[in-house]
């Protein structure tokens, strides 16, 4: 085979690999516990599509960040996963807005998102 043609298939396949992997939004994994999310503080940048993907080990739990206008339930046993793209920068408050006992108000944590 010749070796230009091989090379050019090949930079046309990493080509291809890095705009799917482009397309695909970054998951960040987020438990939350008695009595805190961890991490508590989720950085990321204006435009970019995330999962946040919830789990919940103890007991059910919410997460909501009404700024951002996210909401979802966290079963135990279950990965609870929210899409988003951050349109606008700014530091957004979220919080478990599912009574899971003593401590329960204080739970609560920051998106970040930076240009």
């Amino acid at each position: 085979m010749d070796r230009r043609l091989l090379l050019t298939g090949f930079a046309a396949t990493l080509v291809a690999v890095a705009a799917r992997a482009a397309a695909e939004p970054r998951r960040i994994p987020v438990v939350a516990r008695k009595f805190v999310f961890i991490p508590n503080e989720i950085a990321v940048r204006q435009g970019e599509s995330v999962v946040l993907e919830f789990t919940a080990p103890e007991v059910a739990m919410g997460f909501f960040a009404p700024e951002l206008g996210l909401r979802a339930l966290l079963v135990p046993g279950e990965v609870a996963k929210v899409p988003f793209t951050a349109d606008k920068a700014g530091r957004f408050d979220f919080l478990c807005d599912v009574f899971c006992g003593d401590g329960h108000e204080g739970m609560n944590g920051h998106l970040v998102v930076t240009n």
